[in-house]
């Protein structure tokens, strides 16, 4: 790295939540990663990203049905080394389903952030305005995603943990090993 425009603004980058991933890999537990959130930067992606982590709502489906809004016991279902690892989809498990806080898609509410190194988090989609629950990881820098996908925060610790869970993936995206979020929530005060 060198130039300034390879890093983001560090008042952008202000943590305002704190929440945690549990993780299992083929079964066995390994570990713990936790995410900054930036929450100045991008209030409403945050708080649907944190309200998820948490799992404290839930949405009536088209059945009738209520489907809790939780990232807990949902897998990276998309897992490609040297780009990112991708989950969040507490639906279907398989990319196609999720939904967010405010209805199933909200729209992008900014591109202030990039993804300018390994470890950032940001928002998958299927094209402009089209953000659900889906989110990726990062595990290299992806420039080629700024402007379409919103960054809104970035891995604290447990960076090796988001390193494991890449090594099972492949060039396809089809994970080799179940990697499961086994826990989840928000990390106040000074727990």
């Amino acid at each position: 790295g060198g130039s300034a425009n390879d890093q983001n603004d560090p008042e952008l980058e202000k943590i305002t939540n704190t929440v945690y991933f549990e993780v299992s890999i083929g079964g066995r537990s390994a570990g713990k990663i936790v995410i900054g959130l930036f929450g100045e930067a991008v209030p409403r992606t945050v708080e649907n990203f944190k309200s998820l982590c948490i799992g404290d709502k839930s949405m009536k489906m088209a059945d009738g049905k209520s489907m809790q809004l939780c990232y807990k016991n949902t897998i990276f279902h998309r897992i490609i080394p040297s780009f990112m690892i991708q989950g969040g989809d507490f639906q279907h498990g398989n990319g196609t389903g999720g939904a967010s806080i405010y209805g199933r898609t909200f729209a992008d509410e900014n591109f202030k952030l990039k993804h300018v190194a390994p470890f950032y988090l940001s928002m998958a989609n299927a094209g402009p305005n089209t953000n659900g629950s889906q989110f990726f990881i990062t595990t290299t820098r992806t420039s080629w995603l700024n402007g379409k996908h919103c960054v809104f925060g970035k891995v604290l610790d447990g960076e090796d943990i988001v390193k494991q869970i890449e090594r099972c993936g492949q060039s396809s995206g089809q994970p080799r090993q179940e990697c499961k979020i086994i826990d989840c929530g928000e990390i106040t005060g000074s727990k």
